[in-house]
């Protein structure tokens, strides 16, 4: 089970500045956002996680490694809270207990500069928000993608916000969020038809629905899966940047 070990040298202060509060207050307490001095993980044990989670690996892009753990599991692997333990250690313990990691995901925000950059940017005429007025037009549109890849964009038309793009007098690609977690991070999802990818509509959507989150309050999320490359290609397009790797072990495992 390979794991990320890098070392960090970027000032915290620099870290801090280049994304909301909202970002840095979720995932990295006061306390974790001075410099990495090497490539170890940073244990931190507590009496629970989000959503049932018993374990999380979070490896800030400029930053720090923390794997989070709840009492139970760091008794059972032997772990202590403040604890520092390389990549491979951790790796052989996680293997030797018999734990296995859901598989990472790819955290992706919006920089302060790109967010003003975003916030006076014009959507285009043919992106706009979708209703349940637009309930025909969506079906259409989801029995033309693969299960498989709508199952991996989990993107819905009763979600908190939805947009899409038409082009041709078709919609070709739709976004969703909703709030993640009970934060102010908004999780997005974005789907285009076969036939439309690589034109842009991707992007365009992505960042007309991340403009409306931010005038809501709310911070958009990018998330995706190591092996995506195309929806990671999406998010640099859109202007996101890369914030770190996430992966959990769920509580009943």
């Amino acid at each position: 089970m390979p794991l990320r070990h890098r070392c960090s040298l970027a000032p915290a202060s620099e870290r801090v500045r280049m994304y909301s509060p909202i970002v840095f207050d979720y995932w990295l307490p006061t306390y974790e956002r001075e410099p990495a001095f090497d490539a170890l993980y940073v244990v931190r044990v507590a009496e629970s996680l989000p959503t049932n989670t018993a374990v999380t690996l979070l490896d800030v892009a400029v930053g720090p490694s923390i794997v989070s753990l709840v009492t139970s599991f760091a008794e059972r692997l032997d772990f202590t809270d403040g604890q520092r333990i390389s990549s491979e250690q951790l790796s052989s313990e996680l293997d030797a207990a018999g734990v296995a990691l859901n598989g990472a995901d790819r955290l992706f925000y919006l920089p302060r500069q790109a967010q003003d950059a975003l916030r006076a940017e014009v959507t285009p005429k043919t992106t706009r928000q979708l209703t349940e007025a637009d309930a025909a037009e969506f079906e259409k549109f989801t029995a033309a993608i693969p299960d498989s890849e709508l199952d991996e964009a989990f993107v819905e038309l009763d979600h908190w916000l939805v947009y899409g793009t038409f082009a041709d007098d078709r919609l070709v690609a739709a976004s969703s969020m909703y709030p993640w977690r009970g934060s102010q991070l908004a999780d997005l999802g974005i789907i285009t038809l076969p036939g439309y990818r690589g034109r842009g509509f991707a992007t365009q959507t992505v960042r007309a629905i991340s403009a409306r989150a931010l005038a809501d309050g709310y911070e958009p999320q990018y998330r995706c899966q190591l092996d995506n490359d195309g929806s990671s290609a999406v998010a640099l397009a859109a202007g996101f940047t890369l914030f770190g790797e996430w992966d959990v072990v769920p509580l009943n495992d």
